[in-house]
């Protein structure tokens, strides 16, 4: 028997040290379900938005309040309540108060526990538990709090960097963004000093997000696209979501060249993008110049966009941003082009053509001008020393105005 327990603890050891030597990216994924917060902040933008149609909101209510009732999160139903205008009922509400205070009495007697008679892992992991019960139920104040305690009892940076991601969720669901890049910095100075190689990744997902919401689409295509291969971010969204997100901000955000080697032809968005509706077609018929089937997917994409809390407030942006794409790729096989042509591309009317590239051109997107006598849409391109020689001058013009203001106030002075 001696000997039989020292070859499985032999066993043990060779397969603990075997999991640490191989990679993550080689080891089956762990799939892991989206945080709660989140997945409330989805349920109540959509019970909010008015743009988007078919939506069951009763339903969607009525899931919400299950939610809030199965894991008594009196702070969020006082949250929610409040921001969409539902009446508090008073008896739940209380219910639900005197639910979470015997719960983080509980716990405040295993810290207690923990501190008197255990070590100093122990206390950590006591704290830790706390800090996590009220991030759940939804109280920020007291969270962030039991997380700095938490966080000081915490050595190496890898676990640090976990406490502030689950601070960083937290925030996205109240919509508190200035936290948010408050956070993502702390974050990234943690992953400076030590950070591994799975939560470096991690923390690029996490960046992608609020570039996006941002509106800072192409550093948020760039930081999807690193995450692809390594994605373990289960907690924010999906691995089916995240192509989704690649690819709707690549679209808008890279050149032709880099959205094929990247997008196009990259085995991991092929895998997956067929599980999107309407997003293969969106990708494929844009970049096989197949504008007519472009515009139709265009439209449901739309919606797709309209639908989403972080891309729903960039909605125009997003549309206006494609469009400039479609018809600038278009207009560079041509040095001129009939507007009826164009219309026919796109399968829309002439006049419609008109009123768009009109305004795209007056808006300085667009490199063309229209005959409207002869209906031609003419290109005229600048060639790169020209554009650079405009922009020298322009950020010239820039520079003196500041300097004259500056003079202004040193002569006030």
């Amino acid at each position: 028997p001696t000997v039989k327990r020292v070859i499985l603890r032999r066993i043990d050891s060779s397969r603990k040290c075997l999991a640490k030597r191989v990679p993550r990216s080689r080891m089956a994924p762990v799939e892991e379900k989206q945080d709660l917060h989140l997945e409330l902040y989805h349920k109540k933008f959509l019970l909010k938005t008015t743009d988007v149609p078919g939506i069951d909101k009763a339903k969607l209510q009525a899931s919400i309040l299950e939610t809030i009732s199965q894991h008594d999160l009196a702070p969020v139903y006082v949250h929610i309540a409040g921001e969409l205008g539902w009446t508090v009922d008073q008896a739940k509400l209380a219910a639900m108060k005197q639910k979470n205070a015997a719960k983080l009495e509980e716990l405040e007697a295993k810290i207690k526990d923990a501190q008197e008679n255990l070590g100093e892992t122990e206390v950590r992991d006591a704290l830790h538990a706390k800090a996590d019960y009220l991030a759940l139920i939804g109280d920020k104040e007291a969270a962030v709090e039991a997380y700095a305690a938490t966080e000081a009892k915490t050595a190496g940076s890898g676990n640090k960097m976990d406490l502030v991601f689950s601070q960083i969720r937290l925030f996205m669901s109240l919509d508190e963004w200035h936290g948010v890049k408050k956070l993502l910095a702390r974050v990234q100075t943690l992953c400076d000093n030590g950070g591994d190689w799975e939560r470096k990744n991690k923390l690029k997902v996490y960046q992608a997000v609020f570039a996006m919401y941002s509106r800072d689409l192409k550093q948020a295509a760039l930081l999807f696209q690193d995450a692809i291969a390594t994605f373990t971010a289960t907690e924010l969204f999906t691995y089916t979501q995240l192509i989704s997100y690649a690819v709707i901000t690549s679209v808008v955000s890279l050149d032709r060249v880099t959205l094929k080697a990247k997008v196009v032809d990259s085995p991991e968005v092929l895998t997956v993008i067929d599980q999107v509706p309407h997003l293969p077609e969106f990708l494929a018929a844009l970049y096989q110049c197949r504008y007519k089937d472009f515009f139709k997917a265009f439209a449901e994409i739309i919606t797709l966009v309209k639908s989403d809390p972080y891309l729903a407030t960039h909605t125009r942006y997003f549309v206006r941003e494609v469009r400039v794409r479609a018809y600038t790729q278009f207009l560079e096989s041509y040095k001129s082009v009939t507007l009826s042509s164009m219309a026919a591309a796109f399968d829309v009317t002439p006049e419609f053509v008109d009123a768009e590239v009109s305004e795209l051109i007056v808006g300085g997107r667009l490199n063309a001008k229209i005959d409207k006598v002869s209906g031609v849409i003419e290109t005229c391109r600048p060639d790169a020393r020209s554009a650079l020689y405009a922009e020298s001058l322009k950020k010239g013009d820039l520079l003196l105005n500041r300097i004259q203001k500056l003079s202004k106030v040193i002569d006030m002075e």
